[in-house]
């Protein structure tokens, strides 16, 4: 982008009176969910990868625009974004959630017992990609969460991708690396994501765009057979 371009951005800088007027915009936290939000603080530097409370909204509104049936997330952590789709899946859907640590996802599963969405979701333990690898390609599903180690993002958008439905969701978090993604010296996890960015933004399988949420959302929908990117794409 050239500086003439830059000049026409519109945008507006998150100050902190801004972005408590931004949370206050948004449904507040249930009881529960300031109960997992407290006990996540409490694990100290790991609590960082708890999403914040303003993208589980968005999570949730974009599940319900989608009538999400079935949810697929990778990565789990303690369950706070699990906890604001489950709460937000269609009459009868299910939440396919992965993750590797039982420390974590027992904190998760306690928030959703007592929020009462706990049947409705799928805690798998074990490697991601092997959990993904074994779910049917049948495209079924509607939504996907992918909030997990990043340098493998590439590999779980390949498995994922044929696995949604014709104009499903696909959403990734952390996909701007605390502003560092565009800077030319990336290296490791930032220079995987950067990676990841431009396969999602060269696949003809979807229409897609980075939101300024949080450390970066990307929004992605799959396209139905036969359909063309929108133009601008």
């Amino acid at each position: 982008m050239n500086n003439s371009s830059f000049d026409g951005v519109k945008g507006a800088p998150i100050t902190r009176d801004l972005y408590v007027y931004l949370l206050e915009q948004a449904e507040p936290p249930s009881e529960v969910q300031q109960r997992l939000i407290t006990r996540t603080r409490a694990l100290g530097s790991p609590s960082v990868m708890q999403v914040p409370h303003e993208q589980a909204v968005l999570l949730a509104l974009l599940a319900r625009l989608a009538n999400a049936r079935k949810i697929v997330e990778v990565g789990t952590f303690t369950g706070y974004s699990a906890l604001a789709l489950a709460g937000a899946l269609a009459p009868g859907g299910t939440l396919i959630t992965c993750d590797i640590s039982t420390e974590w996802t027992a904190i998760a599963r306690e928030a959703w017992q007592e929020a009462g969405v706990d049947h409705l979701i799928d805690l798998r333990l074990g490697p991601a990609l092997q959990t993904i690898a074994g779910l049917p390609l049948s495209s079924d599903i509607d939504l996907v969460f992918l909030d997990a180690d990043k340098p493998q993002y590439c590999r779980y958008w390949e498995e994922l991708v044929p696995r949604v439905r014709p104009g499903g969701l696909l959403l990734a978090d952390n996909v701007l690396q605390q502003g560092r993604i565009h800077l030319p010296d990336a290296t490791g996890t930032t220079l995987a994501v950067r990676e990841f960015n431009a396969r999602v933004r060269a696949d003809p399988r979807v229409e897609s765009l980075i939101l300024p949420v949080a450390d970066g959302l990307t929004l992605a929908r799959k396209l139905p057979p036969g359909e063309p990117r929108a133009q601008g794409h």
